[in-house]
């Protein structure tokens, strides 16, 4: 073998995938030809098949697909939103303002649904030896003495009942008594919220993140992989909003109007000279 074949062929190893097959004229996505799956698959399941390299059934696309538009957007009130509509304003373009909203989807804004999938995995892991309700107050426990108070999936900030949690809940049910889901993760996330109530005497009810992460986790899907498929929902909404705010004259928005002023809580005016 020669020298430049050996180099070749270590660079083809150092770059070696799984998931797609290009060459000129050739385009294959896990096996399929391009021209195979353009017009008869739809994005979620598209999606699928790029993280997990075989099509999903029917129930498993009908999950993932409503998984991705309950998250697509949820206004200005997210910072990922307003970022979006922010950067435009100073100028960025739609990838640049798209860009900057995606990079905000970290541990407190957009990363609710992987740790709840952590949260739910936690529990079950628990029911080999206790009891489901027993299991949740435990699992509770531990998340919020190792990680914090705030216990994700769980209530909102804006919404006394999040809209989104029923109908996606109430399909997983419907998913499940088909057989094509065990009902597992369901079952965890409203144990979650049984536990809750009882110990508060107030219900704190699922929210879009808990009822994504029960659907991920019926799919199978690894946490961090429910916060990379919210992003990918999310950035519809984000482009929606940058796209919006390219047709209004507003120069260099910022967080609020101009009319509203923060509050300063610095030292009282002073001059140079009093200082020592």
């Amino acid at each position: 073998m020669s020298d430049e074949t050996a180099l070749r062929d270590a660079a083809a190893q150092w770059w070696r995938t799984s998931i797609c097959d290009v060459a000129p004229g050739r385009i294959a996505y896990r096996g399929y030809p391009i021209q195979d799956l353009i017009g008869r698959i739809s994005f979620p399941a598209m999606i699928w098949l790029m993280l997990r390299g075989e099509l999903p059934s029917v129930a498993q696309e009908r999950l993932l697909q409503a998984a991705l538009v309950a998250s697509v957007d949820h206004g200005p009130h997210a910072p990922s939103i307003a970022i979006a509509q922010m950067a435009v304003s100073c100028g960025l373009p739609l990838n640049g303002a798209m860009a900057s909203a995606i990079n905000t989807l970290d541990d407190v804004h957009g990363g609710a649904g992987e740790q709840a999938v952590e949260l739910y995995d936690d529990l079950l892991r628990r029911t080999e030896t206790q009891e489901i309700d027993a299991a949740a107050g435990a699992a509770i426990d531990h998340f919020t003495a190792t990680r914090g108070k705030y216990l994700p999936g769980f209530g909102h900030r804006f919404h006394p009942v999040d809209p989104r949690a029923a109908p996606l809940l109430a399909l997983v049910d419907a998913v499940t008594a088909e057989g094509c889901v065990a009902g597992r993760y369901a079952a965890a996330g409203r144990a979650i919220e049984r536990v809750m109530r009882q110990r508060k005497g107030k219900l704190i009810p699922m929210n879009i993140d808990g009822a994504t992460a029960v659907i991920y986790g019926e799919l199978g899907f690894a946490p961090p992989l429910a916060r990379g498929v919210f992003c990918l929902s999310r950035a519809v909404g984000i482009l929606a909003h940058a796209w919006e705010q390219t047709g209004r004259k507003d120069r260099n928005k910022g967080p609020m109007p101009k009319q509203f002023a923060y509050k300063y809580e610095g030292q009282p005016r002073r001059a140079l000279s009093d200082t020592p």
